[in-house]
């Protein structure tokens, strides 16, 4: 058994993938969504009340592209946004798993208890096929206490667990391991940026395969600018927020979340609203634009430093890999830094991994897709027949 059914539930989605690790090969795919919301009264769409009705329309999906459920699988692989202390590796799913990834909600409330929803669905689903829950934070258990410890009272940091975390793990473990392999240098050689651009947003400085500084910290509310969350800020604005302006936590919570970002400063969730926006003449969106490169540019002179040097800089996710215009704002001008970027190969369509570098630039420049789904499937699978990830399957 090779077959791996990659689940990523989200409060109101649920996006799957069915994978055949001999190969890796993906079977089937689809996405569920309105999870939880009632319907319009002239909407044909049949509401979805939770995450087990949901599983129940994936099932008819994969029917209809013709998969034979009767055909076993050897896993299903969840994504989990945040794993804490603990979950430092894939894991088999167990009501304590499910207990502690409940608890760690406090932590990213906009994504745990969806993840759990789906666990807790696809159990009921697929009784006595291993769930494996794989985590987002757990690229990072690598990073050394320099970057994931905040300046803040250690007893009281140690009390309440805070700390640094980072997320977006297994697309940098995946882009990571993709780089390597592009480049064709060992993994163990290699300084990398990554840069994952999409509504979330981070930056991991990679050194030998492990991570070792990234822009996320306690939460995924730390770092670059997103869509609506809006990265980096003095606490004290948070307080002055609280003394001055009444706000309760749950509405700072609200704010930091849901109405930041380049919605917030911009008027648009959606960077390409917000570029076409700048384009026509609206200074709220040039100036959003302008503080989102400001923060990129910002984290990459940081990440140069504490690496010594990079060997390359690579973007992934939705921006990172489609949106031309801001990878080249960003590394204008950096040409004093050995980053020169090639126009013709940065605006090229190509949906391939790629360098959009000149041939003379001392600094890699890549585009590379990220794969969320086959690296948890590959991670699911090794867990469960006890090999390496990456290895071939039996």
């Amino acid at each position: 058994m090779s077959r791996v059914l990659v689940v990523n539930s989200g409060s109101s989605s649920l996006k799957y993938q069915l994978i055949e690790l001999d190969g890796e090969r993906v079977l089937a795919s689809g996405l569920v969504e309105r999870i939880g919301e009632a319907s319009l009264a002239d909407d044909s769409r049949n509401p979805v009340p939770d995450h087990t009705a949901a599983f129940q329309i994936m099932l008819e999906g994969l029917r209809e592209q013709g998969i034979d459920l009767d055909e076993p699988l050897a896993a299903v692989g969840h994504r989990v946004v945040h794993g804490g202390e603990r979950f430092v590796e894939p894991t088999i799913v167990t009501d304590e798993v499910k207990r502690e990834i409940d608890e760690l909600a406090v932590l990213a409330p906009l994504h745990n208890p969806p993840n759990l929803a789906g666990i807790v669905a696809a159990e009921a689903t697929f009784p006595g096929v291993p769930q494996v829950a794989v985590f987002d934070t757990a690229f990072h258990r690598t990073l050394p206490p320099v970057a994931r410890t905040y300046a803040i009272d250690a007893d009281l940091a140690e009390q309440y667990g805070i700390r640094r975390f980072g997320f977006h793990g297994i697309s940098f473990e995946y882009i990571s391991g993709e780089a390597a392999r592009f480049l064709g240098r060992p993994s163990a050689d290699l300084k990398l940026i990554v840069f994952h651009l999409g509504n979330g947003a981070s930056v991991t400085a990679v050194d030998g395969g492990r991570s070792v500084e990234t822009s996320m910290g306690l939460t995924p509310l730390e770092g670059l600018m997103m869509g609506t969350r809006g990265g980096d800020i003095d606490p004290g604005a948070i307080i002055h927020l609280q003394r001055e302006g009444g706000l309760t936590a749950d509405a700072i919570d609200e704010l930091l979340n849901h109405q930041s970002g380049l919605l917030g400063l911009g008027g648009f969730g959606d960077i390409r609203d917000v570029q076409k926006a700048a384009a026509a003449g609206d200074a709220r969106a040039a100036l959003a634009l302008e503080v989102y490169l400001h923060r990129i540019r910002g984290y990459l002179g940081a990440y140069l430093a504490q690496l010594g040097r990079a060997d390359a800089i690579v973007f992934t996710a939705g921006v990172g890999e489609n949106n031309a215009a801001v990878r080249a704002a960003a590394l204008a001008g950096l040409e004093s830094f050995g980053i020169r970027v090639d126009t013709t190969r940065n605006e090229s369509d190509s949906r391939d991994a790629r360098t959009i570098s000149t041939d003379g630039s001392a600094i890699d420049v890549l585009v590379i897709p990220t794969n969320e789904e086959l690296e948890i499937a590959r991670q699911a699978l090794a867990l469960v027949t006890g090999q390496r990830a990456g290895d071939s399957p039996a």
